[in-house]
């Protein structure tokens, strides 16, 4: 599998680490991924997290756009600002800095959430209202999930 799916807690050991979730893991390694590239989600209180491809998308907009233009200036603050590379450890962990910890309200447990071709890290309670949000959202637009 080459995508980022479903959702996993995992809790944060006493050094500040966390354990990736071995079905995250198994993605990064198929798609050769070594160093996250992590930036704070632009909606959702969550750091997304990728390949560097992610970063390169993203200034491939900014390219296309005028540079001294707000939009390119805007779009360069928010994933070159708020954006850090990242490695997990030997035994597939993260460190929770307070990049992620500051940004996120993450305490004790990360909920690790799949979209596509990245992930996100949340705090457990926030996704989970969220989700549920965007769920009730779609159902009282009549909009169903097949």
């Amino acid at each position: 599998m080459n995508r980022f799916l479903s959702h996993a807690t995992n809790r944060i050991d006493a050094k500040g680490r966390v354990s990736v979730p071995s079905m995250f893991r198994s993605v990064l390694t198929a798609l050769d991924i070594r160093e996250l590239y992590c930036f704070q989600d632009f909606v959702f209180p969550a750091i997304s997290a990728g390949g560097p491809e992610l970063l390169d998308r993203f200034e491939r907009q900014i390219g296309g756009e005028d540079p001294f233009s707000p939009q390119a200036n805007q779009m360069s603050l928010l994933i070159h600002g708020g954006g850090v590379f990242m490695k997990l450890d030997q035994e597939g962990r993260l460190m929770v800095t307070d990049f992620i910890r500051d940004f996120t309200g993450i305490t004790t447990e990360v909920t690790f959430v799949g979209r596509a071709d990245h992930f996100q890290l949340w705090a457990p309670q926030v996704f989970i209202e969220h989700q549920a949000a965007a769920r009730e959202e779609r159902r009282l637009r009549g909009l169903r999930s097949d």
